[in-house]
């Protein structure tokens, strides 16, 4: 079963948060930080130019409605 595992618990050390934001949310969420886009690098399934690891969007009311999709294993 797919999902969200989070297995570091947003500490920023395992990547396996990967989501996928719709793309009309990308500009609102702003690029990767250094240390998410080298762990970006380590997913287990395929990085996206979109790709994000969800521990590190910070939830806002500016991201209401925002749309993820997680990635098939």
């Amino acid at each position: 079963m797919g999902g969200i595992r989070g297995e570091c618990g947003g500490n920023l050390a395992c990547a396996t948060c990967h989501v996928l934001p719709d793309p009309a949310w990308i500009a609102r969420l702003g690029p990767p930080s250094a240390p998410e886009d080298d762990l970006l690098d380590f997913l287990d399934d395929e990085r996206r130019p979109e790709s994000r690891l969800s521990c590190q969007i910070t939830a806002s009311e500016a991201l209401d409605g925002l749309i993820l999709t997680v990635p098939a294993p």
